[in-house]
């Protein structure tokens, strides 16, 4: 699996889990919904470190509790 479909299959997740969607997200993040929705949408596979750390404090969790998940074991 590539890194970003991991990537965009974690933020899925935490969106179903706080249940959510992206434009909710965005507000909670101040990152603009074009970057977020380019990302999800595969249009980009890049996605800067600091928009993910923003992302992660919509979620209230941590870098660390986003990437603790098998799916990055084998991430390409």
């Amino acid at each position: 699996m590539k890194l970003a479909e991991a990537i965009r299959n974690r933020i899925l997740y935490f969106l179903k889990l706080k249940n959510i969607n992206v434009w909710e997200l965005c507000k909670l993040t101040g990152v603009p919904c074009s970057t977020i929705s380019t990302f999800m949408t595969g249009k980009t596979h890049l996605i800067k470190l600091d928009t993910l750390l923003y992302i992660c404090y919509g979620f209230d969790i941590t870098l660390k509790e986003f990437f603790d998940d098998s799916s990055f074991d084998l991430a390409e």
